[in-house]
């Protein structure tokens, strides 16, 4: 894919954006979830299947921690993925997953840390927590894409970056959860008719469903990342640059 023509985007172009990126690049950002996503996807079942949550205590904490550990790295790698090809850099599943891995530690504590801030913040109030996390939604992005930032670093770099911008974030937010929950509602209703006696297989088509969706969450999140780079602090004009230097 080309690099394209950065420039300030509407919410409706960085959505078209990113439903095309995610198009382009499904088979890759697809690998990635499949290979981050289907052991804990996997292990839910089983769960499930043996007798739920209360029955297998010591099994649950084991999909806890592979499900943190394997959504940080693949949260990461489709990041990485999103980006280069946004800036027309194509990447393989495999090199970012490679790129992904040393991460993994700044990338948990970034995620407990951003659960902790947001979770007392709609403690407090809904409007807070809704502020809050509109202004941190960048932290992930912000974290993986500059290599240098501590998780702190990565909240407080989000929370720069969307200052002014954060009622578009919220647009963005609401409407990606409708477009990513109304298709995994509406398979899982009809897995449910279907085969009303089947709890796991319904389970089954909304652990797929999210698997392969999820990653469009990062495709929106990396592109916002840069359409605000390119607002507030001429990125579009240092990817010029640098081009022409290397020219």
């Amino acid at each position: 894919m080309a690099s394209p023509t950065l420039r300030p985007l509407s919410v409706g172009e960085i959505l078209d954006v990113s439903f095309t990126l995610y198009r382009r690049h499904f088979a890759t950002l697809g690998t990635v979830a499949v290979l981050c996503s289907g052991i804990p996807v996997l292990l839910s079942l089983y769960i499930e299947a043996a007798g739920g949550v209360l029955r297998n205590l010591s099994f649950t904490l084991v999909y806890y921690v592979v499900f943190t550990v394997l959504s940080s790295i693949a949260t990461a790698a489709t990041v990485f993925v999103v980006s280069e090809s946004y800036l027309g850099r194509p990447l393989s599943a495999r090199g970012a997953l490679q790129r992904a891995t040393p991460l993994l530690s700044k990338l948990i504590v970034c995620s407990l840390l951003l659960a902790i801030v947001v979770a007392f913040g709609f403690m407090m109030l809904m409007i807070p927590g809704i502020v809050l996390l509109c202004g941190l939604l960048l932290a992930f992005p912000s974290l993986v894409l500059e290599g240098d930032l501590s998780p702190t670093g990565a909240l407080s770099r989000s929370w720069s970056l969307t200052r002014g911008s954060r009622w578009r974030m919220l647009g963005l937010l609401v409407t990606l959860m409708i477009l990513l929950y109304a298709p995994m509602i509406a398979f899982a209703a009809i897995a449910a008719l279907i085969f009303p006696s089947d709890d796991i297989l319904t389970l089954a088509v909304i652990g797929v469903l999210q698997m392969l969706l999820y990653p469009l969450l990062y495709c929106v999140l990396t592109v916002a990342y840069y359409d605000l780079r390119v607002r507030k602090e001429g990125f579009d004009l240092e990817v010029l640059a640098s081009t022409l230097q290397a020219a």
